[in-house]
């Protein structure tokens, strides 16, 4: 037997076509803002990055580093080509979107790169091996 949460606040349409309307005047769909997901990896020699962004122009993707912070923002509009079609159901997100990390002493800035391939935006942020990490502090 499942146990489900009441929640008195839930909305019951009434219709199946109130359900629709309901779900058409949602965020997700109105495009204000969503969220990337977002892969990050690490090896010996860099930070990698992969931003998930299917639909996507590179040409509406923006990569900003400013002082130790690494900024990737864009915009993916809602492009409905035909005015025939009726949605009935839309899952994918729409609208602007940001996203920052916070970039470790140890990378160099300067030689951070991207790529754009299949709907995945890689950023590599490479280390510095001149800095350190790592050191040991003696008590005095």
């Amino acid at each position: 037997m499942t146990l489900i949460k009441y929640k008195p606040n839930d909305y019951v349409p009434g219709t199946f076509g109130s359900f629709f309307d309901r779900f058409f005047n949602d965020d997700y769909f109105n495009g204000s803002s969503y969220s990337p997901t977002v892969d990050v990896a690490e090896t010996e020699k860099e930070f990698e990055i992969q931003f998930h962004l299917p639909g996507m122009k590179k040409e509406n993707i923006s990569i900003n580093v400013d002082n130790d912070r690494l900024t990737v923002s864009g915009e993916r509009k809602f492009e409905n080509e035909k005015k025939d079609k009726n949605y009935h159901k839309v899952e994918s997100h729409y609208g602007t979107f940001s996203r920052s990390f916070y970039l470790p002493d140890t990378v160099n800035a300067e030689k951070i790169d991207a790529s754009y391939k299949d709907g995945i935006l890689t950023v590599t942020v490479p280390k510095d091996g001149k800095k350190e990490s790592k050191r040991t502090i003696s008590i005095k």
